[in-house]
């Protein structure tokens, strides 16, 4: 097929996008895309889940690098807590990633399809909650945070609960390629009162690192598909950095809600595939 390179290219520009609106790492849109392609294309036949999520992963490192370093530079990223989350995140990302190649296909298929759906009502959670303000938190770690606008924050964390709640959110990611973004904003927000957009920018941030684990894992696992990443990778660096600029500017509760109805579809097709097999 000799625009199958259009087709990766477009769909890492798409992930990159929607990746960095979200605080995602893009993977929701690469996993699926992938696996539809190998049903339809002959050329993307030999995709498997398990290289679909390990293909995705790598483009969710190239996504978060983009993204954080945009975020960087406005001044959203708790690097102190980020680097906290990811003590947790880290080893879980190896360990789902090592995990992962003991699913079939359609097991694969099942948990997937779930995690997008309970994704969807996460962004919501996320949603109703990034309207809150100046909430007051009597955490262990205290962190405090002054807005451009000059709203003061409030917000922290227990360690051990942090540490945990990240494990699991890392072996997740690691297990299906996805960059944990999803999981970890609604954790920020809803339990740790995090402000949105420092929530969104320091989660891409762990994103990154918890990636670079996982990453790693799967490739050495061979579950990489180098060719996909050739033109994936590009369009995810480009659209996470067009995502990140645009967060400003685009209504949340509009884009949120659309992200809402698009993923809770998808994952009631990846579920109904793997149950008829």
């Amino acid at each position: 097929m000799e625009w199958d390179w259009a087709l990766l290219l477009l769909t890492g520009l798409l992930a990159g996008a929607l990746g960095s609106l979200a605080g995602l790492g893009g993977s929701i849109v690469v996993i699926p895309a992938l696996l539809l392609f190998s049903n339809v294309f002959p050329a993307f036949s030999h995709i498997t889940p398990t290289i679909a999520a390990g293909t995705a992963l790598i483009i969710v490192l190239f996504t978060a690098i983009s993204s954080t370093l945009s975020f960087a530079k406005q001044g959203r990223v708790d690097y102190r807590s980020g680097l906290f989350f990811f003590l947790g995140s880290g080893p879980g990302a190896w360990a789902g990633a090592n995990f992962s190649r003991y699913l079939s296909a359609d097991v694969f298929y099942i948990l997937f399809g779930i995690l997008i759906v309970i994704m969807s009502f996460l962004l919501r959670s996320r949603n109703k909650q990034g309207k809150r303000r100046n909430n007051r938190v009597d955490w262990k770690v205290q962190r405090v945070y002054t807005s451009a606008d000059g709203v003061r924050y409030e917000y922290g964390y227990n360690p051990l609960l942090a540490f945990i709640i990240s494990f699991v959110i890392g072996v997740l990611a690691g297990m299906f390629g996805i960059g944990g973004g999803v999981l970890f904003v609604p954790l920020m927000l809803l339990l740790f009162h995090f402000p949105p957009h420092l929530a969104t920018a320091t989660s891409m941030f762990v994103i990154l690192l918890s990636s670079i684990t996982g990453g790693l894992t799967h490739i050495a696992l061979g579950h990489v598909y180098w060719w996909a990443i050739l033109w994936l990778a590009p369009g995810a660096w480009i659209g996470g950095t067009v995502g990140a600029a645009l967060s400003r500017r685009i209504s949340g509760p509009l884009l949120v809600t659309l992200l809402q109805i698009i993923f809770a579809l998808i994952g009631l097709r990846m579920i109904w595939n793997g149950i008829t097999g």
